[in-house]
């Protein structure tokens, strides 16, 4: 294992003290919890957004706390989830008298995590609304399907809502649509290796890849031999295009990710390849993004996601949005 740590155990710790030091004035913690990352500009009256996961996945998912988008994030070690009392501090730190809305992975841990957060704040008579991301059209059918880098544009759409003072049922729709409006397939090039664990989580061959493989190493469709770009957009968005439906002269973003590990280079190959075969098809890109916006540590590897979009998405893409990771404008 070749990392820059201190201690292994350590590892996320030490991030966020980083990342505090480094971004003072935008974002903190609270209840003396590194882990309990919370936004540092408040704004009285709006909905509050509050995510949460494992490390690992930078930008996901503290890297979305920022104007314009989430206001907290419960931080668990890596792959691993935060605890409830972790999402309930942050919830206390960040409400601002208009309610809160989770938005978070459709992951089992995360799940327990938002739904005992949520009972602690029925208590407190805090309001909140829950929804999970679920755009990884390789794992299974809808009510199963893991969280990824999709789960970008239901953040944006949300987060748009929020800071245009929408009450909590309009973002809470306002992500519903996100949600139902994209879909995402990935594919991974190499495994990576967990800190605490200090070796791969998974194996793959010299010549081998895993289409469909979960950002956490979770097993995909297939395993076998390197497609050629072409290849991996044209399979990609057949997977797609037979979950969600799409028409000839409807609009869509186009989020190409990369995993951690994939040069830019590489990513928008990928990317005019896509574009290439949605020209084919006669569906226009309203707006395309390009680069790591959900990454599993040092994988290489890509995922491609696509949300069809109307008047009301485009005006939540084009929301602007600065956090210490991302800006749109």
């Amino acid at each position: 294992m070749k990392k820059i740590l201190n201690k292994p155990e350590e590892y996320t710790d030490d991030m966020l003290k980083g990342i505090y030091a480094a971004h003072r004035g935008e974002v903190k913690y609270t209840a003396g919890d590194l882990r309990c990352y919370c936004t540092a500009k408040k704004t009285p009256g709006k909905v509050a957004i509050i995510t949460g996961g494992g490390t690992g996945h930078l930008p996901l998912f503290l890297g979305y706390v920022g104007d314009g988008l989430l206001d907290g994030c419960g931080v668990g070690s890596v792959f691993q989830s935060p605890s409830p009392e972790q999402i309930f501090e942050i919830t206390k730190e960040v409400e601002s008298g208009a309610g809160v809305l989770y938005l978070y992975g459709n992951y089992t841990g995360d799940i327990m995590a938002f739904d005992m957060a949520s009972d602690m704040c029925e208590m407190e008579d805090i309001k909140t609304a829950s929804i999970v991301g679920a755009d990884d059209v390789c794992s299974g059918d809808p009510s199963v399907r893991r969280g990824v880098a999709g789960i970008f544009f239901m953040y944006k759409a949300a987060g748009a809502k929020a800071a245009q003072m929408g009450n909590l049922d309009e973002v809470l729709k306002a992500a519903e649509k996100a949600k139902a409006a994209t879909r995402t397939v990935g594919f991974a090039l190499t495994p990576c290796v967990i800190p605490e664990l200090g070796h791969s989580n998974f194996t793959l061959g010299e010549n081998e890849m895993a289409m469909g493989m979960g950002i956490h190493g979770e097993p995909g469709i297939w395993n076998g031999p390197i497609k050629t770009s072409k290849e991996l957009a044209e399979e990609s968005l057949e997977t797609i295009f037979k979950d969600m439906k799409v028409e000839e002269g409807e609009e869509v973003s186009l989020l190409i990710n990369g995993l951690g590990a994939t040069s830019k280079e590489e990513l928008y190959i990928l990317c005019g390849d896509v574009l290439d075969l949605l020209n084919q098809k006669k569906i226009r890109v309203y707006r395309s993004f390009v680069g790591e916006y959900a990454t599993s540590m040092e994988m290489a590897g890509a995922s491609i996601s696509i949300c069809r979009v109307d008047d009301e998405m485009k005006e939540y893409l084009d929301y602007p949005v600065h956090t210490p990771f991302i800006t749109i404008v």
